[in-house]
């Protein structure tokens, strides 16, 4: 029989277990300790970079070449701010994930990617860091110095004290930006890829009416007009005319469907998206095999997201696959709507191949959603698309 006394540090329950001690001079003392030496020259270089910075930067907010440099400077200090935490990583052990980056190649033009950078907190908080920092780094070095001659007992206590505040410095300044400040950021950005989608497909709308059901129907008026003017001398050319007018009527009918199929369909409203998309399906040139198990409908603009993501994926198909056969699977898991699309044709498809893989990812992402392709040479390719789940219901009583 063996017995366990209750009265033995750091057992019991496991609620009064001590830390292990560590012995005064180890491998973490003294990387804490070359951590607080390396504090000034270090130091001092991020405190000129950020005096030198807001400075110059400042002075030349009145010129054009001022906010510029003021973004460049906050996008360099991103970096003196990686390795900050690279140093704080090795030396003092403290593990700080890296800020988002930010999302300028999303962005719209230069002067909202100017404005994005400017308002970049992980630069400002970098600033900050530097400018504070040089009064604690004569500090740190010099206590460290002297303690190594006079102090020396004392050394591995004071060391830790100091690397500790480091720590609390880095886990503070250099941290991430909290998540409400990376999704602004993110949609500052995606609302300038939502606003130009709209514009591209008004144009696109716009172009479609004038060269297509608006010059048949000015056709048709012409053919009409002139059909009255021979009614009564020759309404035999009149009736022909009548005729010809009449296969003009059903080709406007017929393009100006297509064009409002290409806005909202009108199967997707009433009848949702299996229906939908298994018309879309039916208009491929490859045989496409459609499932979609949902157990309700998402929100409309959700809805049209994924037709229209699947209807451009089938495009592409069709087009450039040389596939013999591929597949749509739509379904739900927790909050999200997940699509997949595959075929197996040649493969190679890229997000910069100019088949409008780049759009389709841009739109995924303006409403948080993802788009990742998986498309080898020699195929198959495979698309998930991911959209947020939004509730029919809840949609239409907050509208």
């Amino acid at each position: 029989m063996t017995a366990t006394s209750s009265s033995a540090p750091g057992r019991g329950d496991g609620t009064d277990r001590l830390p292990p001690i560590r012995p005064p001079y180890d491998a973490h003392t003294w990387r804490e300790i070359l951590h607080l030496l390396l504090n000034l020259p270090v130091t001092v270089l991020g405190f000129v970079y950020a005096i030198t910075a807001l400075a110059v930067g400042g002075a030349l907010t009145v010129t054009v070449v001022g906010l510029p440099l003021l973004a460049l400077a906050l996008l360099g200090a991103r970096q003196l701010g990686k390795l900050e935490r690279a140093r704080a990583r090795w030396l003092l052990g403290v593990h700080v994930e890296e800020p988002t980056p930010l999302p300028l190649a999303r962005s719209g033009g230069p002067l909202q990617r100017l404005w994005m950078a400017l308002k970049d907190p992980v630069g400002w908080r970098t600033l900050l860091y530097d400018v504070i920092r040089l009064p604690w780094g004569i500090l740190t070095f010099c206590t460290v110095l002297i303690s190594l001659i006079v102090l020396w007992p004392a050394l591995p206590y004071l060391a830790r004290g100091l690397a500790n505040v480091d720590r609390f410095m880095v886990r503070g300044l250099l941290s991430p930006s909290d998540e409400l400040e990376r999704r602004i950021a993110e949609l500052e950005s995606d609302r300038g890829v939502v606003v130009d989608t709209a514009a591209a497909d008004l144009r696109r709308i716009e172009r479609d009416l004038h060269d297509g059901a608006q010059a048949r129907l000015v056709n048709l008026a012409m053919g009409l007009g002139l059909a009255k003017e021979k009614l009564l001398e020759d309404p035999d050319s009149a009736a022909e005319m009548v005729a010809e007018a009449h296969g003009e009527v059903k080709l406007a009918l017929q393009e100006l469907r297509d064009l409002a199929r290409g806005i909202h369909p009108a199967v997707l409203t009433d009848r949702g998206l299996d229906a939908a998309l298994s018309s879309v399906a039916s208009r491929c040139t490859v045989p496409v095999k459609v499932t979609v198990d949902l157990p309700d409908r998402p929100a409309p603009a959700i809805e049209g997201i994924a037709y229209f993501t699947v209807s451009e994926l089938l495009q592409n198909i069709s087009k450039h696959s040389r596939a013999r056969s591929a597949s749509v699977d739509v379904w739900r898991t927790e909050d999200r709507l997940l699509i997949q699309v595959q075929d197996d044709g040649r493969g190679g498809a890229r997000l910069e191949g100019g088949t409008g893989m780049r759009g389709l990812a841009d739109r995924l992402g303006a409403v948080d959603g993802l788009f990742v392709l998986d498309s080898p040479p020699g195929g198959p390719t495979v698309v998930t698309a991911e959209l947020p789940w939004r509730n029919r219901t809840e949609t239409d009583t907050s509208a």
